[in-house]
């Protein structure tokens, strides 16, 4: 996403994708709402010239664009799941989409009618499975009874927004994930990079993170609690002899319903905390220490 809207070098960016292959980071998520289009676009060219079973793609669609290309809405009908699967294959240069996810939460479309055509596209070979992003907890369960009722593919993946600051996730999802066997992959993992220890409240806002996201991550992040926080778990991190991007990434890898943490980089040198996080497990007891550290992020009262 950060490459859609922080205008970064393209070559920059197939370098980044490239070396995370290298490591055996296989899985990349995009979606059509990323520039809109040109992230799809970009992931399609990283892909040219590399065995494409290598590579687990999904994105994620139902958003509505005006003719500048603004976001006007979500619309998950089945004339438009037809529509705009046709897009994603084109740009992504590809023939299937690995996991096809649902951006967001529909009202307006009867669940049966968006589950019928996503049935239609696993059936034809375009999509693999279906997922979702930004969903809640009880709107998945009721997808799940609607499939098993009707008999077409089911939701089995989840993209939440997850980590040591934000913890909703656990109280109502992350059960419901485990109970069902659906896969989670958490985005956000270091809060927008606050996790990563390395800006102060005296830090203007604005480098925060990237483009179009600032505001939206700055609300959620940029307070005296989250820093305060952040200055608890920095000696955690130095008495573990890790990052502390690691520490944030091992513990999210710590949590049985997660499945695969989606991480950003905008260099293949960030690439390291990913791997290492998965090389050099966190110690039972210091994850538990953190579970204690932050608990109080598992209140809804926490979410922004």
């Amino acid at each position: 996403m950060s490459w859609a809207y922080g205008g970064a070098d393209e070559a920059d960016a197939i370098r980044v994708l490239h070396r995370a292959l290298d490591l055996g980071i296989n899985f990349w998520d995009t979606a059509e709402m990323y520039g809109p289009f040109t992230n799809e676009e970009l992931l399609g060219r990283a892909l040219q010239g590399r065995r494409r079973q290598d590579v687990i793609v999904a994105t994620k669609f139902a958003m509505k664009f005006g003719p500048d290309r603004q976001p006007i809405g979500l619309d998950s009908s089945p004339a438009h799941i037809r529509w705009t699967v046709e897009g994603s294959l084109r740009r992504l240069g590809t023939d299937s989409i690995d996991i096809y996810q649902l951006h967001g939460d529909d009202p307006r479309t009867p669940l049966d009618e968006t589950l019928q055509a996503l049935d239609d596209l696993v059936r034809s070979g375009k999509v693999h499975y279906v997922g979702v992003s930004n969903w809640p907890a009880w709107r998945i369960a009721r997808a799940l009874g609607r499939s098993e009722v009707l008999g077409t593919v089911r939701i089995d993946s989840v993209q939440p927004r997850y980590n040591l600051l934000f913890r909703a996730f656990e109280r109502d999802l992350a059960p419901l994930c485990e109970a069902e066997g659906i896969g989670c992959i958490p985005y956000n993992p270091l809060a927008g990079g606050l996790l990563t220890g390395k800006h102060t409240p005296a830090e203007p806002s604005g480098r925060f993170t990237l483009g179009t996201a600032g505001p939206r991550y700055q609300d959620r992040y940029w307070h005296d609690r989250e820093f305060a926080t952040v200055d608890e778990i920095r000696p955690l991190a130095e008495g573990a002899g890790v990052s502390m991007a690691h520490l944030a990434i091992g513990w999210m890898l710590a949590k049985s319903w997660v499945t695969a943490p989606i991480v950003g980089a905008s260099r293949p040198e960030q690439l390291d905390d990913a791997v290492a996080a998965v090389d050099k497990p966190l110690d039972p007891a210091l994850v538990d220490e953190l579970d204690e550290l932050t608990r109080r992020y598992r209140s809804s009262d926490a979410a922004r």
